[in-house]
């Protein structure tokens, strides 16, 4: 397995609007594409990447308690994702080490992903791009 950049971050927020301004207006980034989820947000993209994933209060995901997955929330904070490779790799060394994890495909993306908790209760996405 072999990670090769960060991919984006996530943030939770109960002002869409206000955080769309700030990430548009002051950051410079442009709301762009996002895969049909089942809870309210956007992406702001730098160019073709789409750096800040934010997510809407109302979700699958609330500011505070759980998360879906039963990982404990981080504030506003939601999670660190990666860019890697080799998910058979992957999936053997979190069985090695005894780690829970989620997988899911992106609905309309050739992407598999891989959610983990670090020990300071920070989720971390692993996606894994799928060969066409």
């Amino acid at each position: 397995m072999a990670i090769s950049k960060l991919d984006h971050c996530s943030v939770r927020t109960a002002d869409m609007e206000a955080t769309r301004r700030f990430y548009e207006d002051v950051v410079g980034l442009k709301v762009g594409p996002r895969p049909n989820f089942s809870f309210p947000g956007l992406w702001l993209y730098a160019g073709d990447s789409p750096l800040v994933h934010v997510i809407g209060e109302g979700g699958e995901r609330e500011l505070s308690g759980e998360t879906q997955d039963g990982a404990a929330a981080t504030g506003n904070f939601d999670h660190i994702a990666f860019l890697a490779s080799d998910i058979a790799g992957m999936r053997a060394r979190l069985a090695e080490a005894k780690v829970p994890y989620r997988h899911q495909t992106i609905p309309g993306r050739a992407v598999e992903q891989i959610f983990l908790t670090d020990p300071n209760g920070v989720r971390v996405e692993l996606n894994f791009p799928v060969a066409s």
